[in-house]
């Protein structure tokens, strides 16, 4: 609160944060390390990409956010949170509106944060899951993918350290934030597996097309079937393999 009361009222006389992500970074690891959350990364994340993962819960925003500089993309939902929504809105997530046909104004915005070398994560089923099947990709904002500069990188997110997924994890149907939290902070030794898959060049692609190629590489990575995937045609497999300039994801407690 203190960090973001003080970033609120540098904006208000016209002063920019430039420390800021890395403070958001250092809060999302933070807080992982207060809930206990013990992380394994595998793979690496390369510059401009554009992050597309599976979603289980709110706390893929901190485990995530731990790793690197990001910004997500969020149901507008969020926003109105009570001081949750103010904090990622002065952060700067993005917000969406279900039907309120914003991927034109979303897409070019998307783009133009990964372009200038920032990362951002979009949750493209739209809502969370149990851990064990993957809802359908919606493939519209991932048009940002098509754009010039920009490289497609899935993360595959799984939970727990048994072959079932963790129970207590997912934020799912019904659930409200805080009781979720005290689960989360009674459940120690909480396990997540963060699968940092090759990126891939979506320019020549069309939109369902890097849907469904994420969609089966989340779903290979988690040992989940994806009967409706594809994979790239074969002048764009090369484009998969990790450019050369990476930063490497470093396993934390």
């Amino acid at each position: 609160m203190t960090i973001i009361l003080g970033v609120a009222l540098g904006r208000h006389f016209g002063l920019r944060a430039v420390w800021l992500p890395e403070v958001v970074r250092w809060w999302h690891a933070r807080l992982c390390r207060a809930l206990g959350v013990h992380m394994q990364v595998t793979g690496e994340l390369v510059p401009n990409a554009l992050l597309v993962a599976n979603h289980v819960s709110w706390l893929d925003i901190p485990v995530l956010g731990s790793q690197a500089r990001i910004d997500f993309l969020s149901k507008s939902d969020i926003k109105a949170w009570p001081l949750i929504g103010w904090m990622a809105e002065i952060v700067g997530t993005l917000f969406i509106v279900r039907g309120a046909n914003q991927t034109d104004v979303l897409i070019p915005e998307i783009g133009e944060r990964v372009q200038r070398g920032r990362h951002v994560v979009i949750f493209p089923e739209g809502t969370t899951t149990d851990g064990s099947r993957l809802h359908r990709f919606h493939p519209r904002l991932l048009a940002a993918g098509q754009l010039e500069g920009v490289l497609i990188q899935p993360v595959a997110l799984r939970y727990g350290s048994n072959p079932a997924p963790d129970p207590v994890v997912p934020f799912i149907g019904n659930d409200v934030l805080l009781p979720h939290l005290m689960r989360l902070a009674r459940h120690p030794g909480l396990q997540v597996h963060i699968r940092v898959l090759p990126p891939l060049d979506g320019s020549a692609l069309s939109r369902r097309h890097i849907s469904e190629y994420c969609r089966h590489s989340i779903g290979e990575a988690l040992g989940l079937e994806t009967v409706d995937a594809r994979s790239p045609p074969a002048d764009q497999k090369a484009a998969q393999q990790p450019v050369s300039s990476t930063t490497p994801f470093v396993e934390t407690t």
